[in-house]
């Protein structure tokens, strides 16, 4: 995952350099896919565009499949996002995922003119109407913010029946939401693993009263950096993962995640006990190999650069997870 997000005052255009410089070098590695979050006013850092972002790095790399990891699609019309992802999907050859989620920032939700009270209507509904749209040659239908009269996108997508769809979800409702709508649950990367362990248990109820299987391809995020050492990995990323996760609390996101373990606020040895892939080479490898055997989580995205952080240590982190860590891990599991 590229997150993106930089400090106020950081020369972006700079930065985006840096970040196509970190596309090829994924791609180089063999990384299988390529994660954008996205948020709106991100104050006090600065982001591109997901879409924007996305669409761009589209054309350095023939393989990397494109995350949109995620979408805050209670903020959007459905045709809006339908033809945007489609029109993507066949400039990429089929290589796009649809991330979809809530969103729970006031700022965005009033911006958008969307009321807290209307997310979950407005999600359940868009994603009805896109999946339509992206299999029907003419929609109708009325949700209760839209209104499709014999609507169609512009271009189908490639991938058949459609994209994957992908909804992220921290709070149990919102697991059982995402076993009954997508394709799989989005695993968050905020949750201690002993309370992802725990929803796994909620997530596979769900699919079993919903009568479907376990997805083939099951995703999950996790904050992570390599370096010599644990104490190493710790020394350097400490400062610009702290940062992130102020921010985080003060936006709030404790709040959509579940009691018992929602506070986000913690000292940072607290925070990063059973939450984040942090170490040397052969620790990383055996915490994703132990997590994977866990959850069966078997797509993991991994975010690696914070606010701040320099260029030459996200390089150095993603050498060590292309080179050394990555490859022990598909040998463990």
């Amino acid at each position: 995952m590229i997150r993106g997000q930089f400090p106020q005052g950081e020369d972006m255009g700079a930065r985006f350099e840096e970040m196509v410089e970190q596309v090829r070098l994924a791609d180089a590695l063999g990384f299988a896919s390529l994660t954008k979050g996205l948020h709106y006013a991100s104050y006090p850092l600065q982001t591109l565009n997901q879409m924007v972002f996305l669409s761009r790095m589209a054309a350095e790399s023939r393989r990397l499949r494109l995350n949109f990891g995620i979408i805050l699609l209670s903020l959007h019309q459905p045709l809006e996002i339908a033809e945007q992802l489609a029109s993507l999907d066949v400039i990429s050859n089929g290589r796009v995922i649809f991330g979809a989620g809530l969103g729970y920032r006031e700022v965005e939700l009033a911006a958008f003119g969307v009321k807290r009270k209307e997310i979950v209507r407005r999600f359940n509904e868009n994603i009805e109407a896109i999946k339509r749209l992206w299999t029907e040659d003419k929609v109708s239908m009325k949700g209760s913010y839209f209104e499709l009269l014999d609507a169609n996108v512009s271009v189908k997508p490639v991938q058949k029946p459609h994209p994957p769809i992908w909804i992220g979800a921290n709070a149990d409702p919102a697991i059982e939401r995402a076993a009954r709508i997508g394709d799989c649950w989005y695993v968050n990367p905020h949750n201690r693993m002993d309370t992802i362990e725990r929803q796994i248990e909620v997530y596979k109820r769900a699919l079993d009263a919903a009568g479907k299987p376990f997805p083939v391809e099951f995703p999950g995020r996790r904050e992570c950096f390599v370096a010599a050492t644990r104490e190493e990995a710790i020394r350097l990323c400490r400062p610009y993962l702290t940062k992130k996760y102020e921010v985080y609390h003060a936006w709030g996101q404790d709040k959509a995640m579940p009691e018992g373990d929602n506070d986000l606020g913690l000292a940072f040895d607290d925070l990063i006990k059973d939450r984040f892939f942090l170490g040397g080479v052969d620790e990383v490898a055996e915490q994703i190999i132990g997590y994977t055997r866990k959850t069966g989580i078997n797509h993991h995205v991994l975010s690696c650069q914070w606010p701040g952080m320099p260029q030459s240590m996200a390089l150095d982190t993603l050498q060590l997870l292309g080179k050394e860590v990555l490859p022990r891990v598909r040998q463990g599991i």
